[in-house]
């Protein structure tokens, strides 16, 4: 896909506006904690003005942004949410926002806690958490955010000793709600995006799979979320969400309590005509390669401030 200047112009400087495609990935939230299966983590909100890829929640591919060369537009890569404390029945923590110049996506909602409602209702966000579960109620995800991902998984009716939880929500699908009575539900699925030139190494925005309290298999998860805890005795086998792809972390779980996983940070990647030259202003971090005629520029912490010339 050719990204062209307004009117045919090439070149740098001035007030000549180009046209920028963009992949833009919130911090995924992070997994519950607790005594009994803990919900997984929503990935991050997903958003794309690529080709013809689609935006998360099975939304439509966005309109690329018109932008002004001199001009500063502010970046912030998202943080994935933090690992739960150390004790109690505890939600996961919310991811934090992505933004570039006008496009803001939604951090991924953290996994539902171990103790009754609403602790145990997995938190809203970009994606949703996956709902947790104690011994006394049934669990639900949390909502995702429309056109960037869906919602978690919930507890899908199942009560045993096991306590299994729900999965997070991710941009190419719902979490999933428990069917096995020894295993959490497995995260949403994430997407790939080809405007690097090549596929996504692991995905982005998948949900953190469910956790349970006594369970012998780990719950899954894909596109750069983590898995679930098998909860055996307090064996936390939960995975972080991979960095710099907004998945959810796993849920934390097992008979003497664990931590849910962190969410992994998010991503912003940024492509545009070779006849301009890209800068980053202190406080971001990112690289850029040429595919073609075209420029991709790939930002992944910070926050500062964006401009071409």
């Amino acid at each position: 896909m050719r990204l062209s200047t307004i009117a045919g112009v090439s070149g740098s400087g001035g007030s000549i506006p180009l046209e920028v495609a963009y992949v833009m990935v919130a911090g995924g939230g992070g997994g519950g904690r607790g005594i009994y299966g803990m919900g997984g983590g929503g990935a991050g909100g997903y958003r794309s003005s690529y080709g013809s890829e689609s935006s998360g929640g099975g939304a439509s591919t966005e309109s690329m942004l018109t932008l002004l060369p001199g001009t500063s537009y502010t970046a912030t890569v998202g943080a994935g949410g933090a690992k739960t404390a150390s004790s109690g029945n505890l939600p996961g923590n919310d991811g934090s926002n992505s933004v570039f110049s006008t496009i803001t996506t939604t951090g991924g909602g953290g996994g539902g806690g171990g103790g009754a409602s609403p602790t145990n209702t997995g938190r809203s966000g970009g994606s949703g958490g996956g709902g947790g579960l104690d011994n006394t109620a049934t669990s639900y995800g949390g909502s995702g955010t429309a056109g960037q991902g869906y919602g978690g998984g919930g507890n899908g009716g199942i009560q045993t000793q096991n306590f299994p939880a729900g999965g997070g929500g991710g941009a190419g699908s719902a979490g999933y709600a428990t069917i096995f009575s020894n295993r959490g539900g497995d995260g949403g699925l994430g997407v790939e995006t080809y405007i690097t030139g090549s596929a996504t190494l692991y995905g982005l925005a998948g949900g953190g799979g469910g956790g349970t309290y006594n369970g012998q298999t780990e719950s899954q998860s894909f596109g750069g979320g983590g898995r679930g805890s098998a909860g055996y005795y307090g064996d936390a086998y939960y995975i972080d969400g991979i960095a710099n792809t907004g998945g959810g972390g796993g849920g934390g779980g097992g008979y003497a309590g664990g931590s849910g996983g962190a969410g992994g940070s998010g991503v912003i990647y940024l492509r545009y005509t070779d006849a301009y030259t890209i800068s980053l202003s202190a406080g971001l971090t990112g690289t850029t390669i040429t595919v073609g005629s075209e420029k991709v520029t790939t930002i992944t912490a910070g926050t500062g401030t964006v401009s071409w010339s």
